[in-house]
């Protein structure tokens, strides 16, 4: 017998679909069920690596903490990883098999898997309780509807109950829940179940006769109204928002433990990947990390990092017209901190060779690091473990660019003296490790460096855990959805289904 199931859609992108199912994760189990997230189909260049070495988008990841399992690929089957405007690795079960155009993948890629996708949905429904699942987009985007296999595509098929956040911060949110629904064909609407108010501020009494009059015309309700709190956008699938940094900024944290601040730069570079990488950062009290796009925001940064990203090419081109890389070599010779990360650690080398993702061929780095780069038809998606600065480390890596290391010191090592990863070069350090500063002693040793070399009489907080801090705003999520949300009605809904006999709201979906 298949367990329980949920597709929390949004009215928009953006709405708070992968905050709000984390929250009905954490709900769950902290009520005892067995509970597992679950999106079909993912866009995002922030992805992370399970320990069967499957890419995943860090979202599902981050949900499947709040559910307490370990991420595997059945939790998001099919991740498209944006190249261009035009075009997107498509990532399937873990393992990329191709670049498609947007054209290409709608016009049929994408419904031949939605049999991979309702068979993963499957499994999962038959070894959990409940399986919350994501959304994507709007389900009304009705030029999309006919090859869907994320929103409605997914939920007519598994006979999910159809759950639809509105942000009401954005404004619209009345309209944008009627249209929404009204736009879906009757087949579709049997399963919209009613409503979530996602970001409302002020007194929620002035809210309920609108929410009464939508009750009235759609037939059916709002099972919740959650309010505005800052810095819960964790592990977002795209954008600028780091996570941690808004929670640090805006709650109560502790002052800095030394006598000055650590000022980190973050270049904002083209198809930025895992910018959440700088998260870890942002967490230590004390740290205040900002994205730049020009070069005098170099100028009072105590530490340089230059992220990972899907087009490594395009990136070192970028950073040459806006002059930031004439600023980044210039911050390497005068010995000030920089760091790159993945795909920065490569722009950091002396050459790129690429056939695969960009195509250009043999492309100049910045020269920076003694780091040759060929680009890989394979893509290497490991979780390694090691040790730098006498502290033991680990990440995951997704890359296709292999390094070969012709000097400096080696950075991430296996603990007897063998490199493992990256290189250093005076203040300047490259890693192909993503989320290797979430490492509470390797960061904490590692902004001791930084702050020697820049000057600042800064500390890093001795008790700073990143781990229990991602826990601490999973568990605020959870308090959203229990404080906030119909937890009686929406155990109903993730058991039974959409309730019997809803209307129809014309016109529909066009024919």
């Amino acid at each position: 017998m298949s367990g329980g199931g949920l597709l929390v859609a949004g009215t928009t992108s953006d709405a708070g679909k992968s905050v709000v199912t984390a929250g009905i994760c954490r709900w769950l189990v902290r009520q005892g069920v067995k509970v597992a997230p679950f999106k079909a189909q993912n866009m995002s260049l922030n992805s992370f690596v399970t320990r069967e070495g499957a890419e995943i988008g860090r979202a599902q990841a981050m949900q499947a903490q709040a559910c307490r399992v370990e991420p595997t690929a059945l939790m998001n089957p099919v991740l498209l990883k944006p190249g261009g405007d035009q075009s997107s690795q498509v990532v399937l079960m873990g393992k990329p098999v191709g670049e498609l155009s947007a054209r290409g993948y709608h016009g049929g890629r994408q419904q031949q898997l939605l049999g991979t996708v309702l068979d993963c949905l499957a499994e999962l429904r038959g070894t959990y309780d409940a399986v919350i699942c994501e959304g994507a987009g709007s389900p009304a985007e009705i030029n999309l509807r006919r090859t869907d296999i994320v929103n409605m595509g997914v939920a007519r098929n598994a006979r999910l109950p159809v759950l639809v956040v509105g942000d009401i911060d954005r404004g619209g949110v009345f309209a944008s829940f009627f249209g929404t629904v009204a736009l879906l064909s009757p087949e579709d609407q049997e399963l919209v179940a009613g409503f979530l108010v996602n970001k409302f501020r002020g007194d929620v009494g002035l809210l309920e006769p609108g929410l009464d009059m939508l009750h009235g015309l759609t037939g059916r309700r709002t099972y919740g109204v959650l309010p505005f709190q800052h810095g819960l956008g964790i592990d977002e699938e795209d954008g600028l928002r780091v996570s941690l940094r808004g929670t640090v900024r805006e709650s109560n944290t502790a002052p800095p433990v030394g006598e000055d601040v650590l000022r980190v730069a973050v270049c904002a570079i083209p198809l930025m990947s895992n910018f959440t990488d700088v998260d870890a950062l942002a967490a230590e009290p004390g740290i205040v990390v900002r994205f730049v796009d020009r070069p005098e925001e170099l100028s009072d940064a105590d530490l340089v990092v230059v992220p990972g990203t899907r087009g490594t090419v395009r990136a070192l081109e970028w950073l040459r017209e806006r002059g930031l890389a004439d600023a980044l070599v210039r911050r390497a010779f005068e010995q000030r901190p920089v760091l790159g990360i993945c795909g920065g650690f490569q722009i950091l080398g002396e050459h790129i060779e690429d056939e695969v993702e960009s195509r250009r061929g043999h492309v100049e780095g910045l020269g920076v690091l003694p780091v040759r780069v060929r680009f890989s038809r394979e893509k290497t998606l490991t979780r390694p473990v090691g040790e730098a600065l006498g502290e033991p480390v680990e990440g995951y890596e997704i890359h296709h660019g292999v390094a070969e290391i012709a000097g400096g010191e080696a950075f991430i090592s296996d603990g007897e003296g063998h490199s493992l990863d990256g290189c250093r070069v005076g203040q300047t350090w490259g890693t192909h490790w993503h989320g290797s500063l979430e490492s509470d002693g390797f960061r904490r040793a590692f902004l001791r460096e930084v702050a020697a070399a820049a000057g600042r009489r800064f500390v890093p907080s001795p008790d700073t855990s990143f781990a229990a801090l991602r826990e601490e705003q999973l568990d605020r999520l959870g308090d959203l959805i229990e404080q906030h949300a119909d937890t009686d009605a929406l155990w109903r809904l993730i058991e039974s289904g959409a309730p019997q006999g809803l209307p129809f709201i014309p016109p529909g979906a066009p024919a």
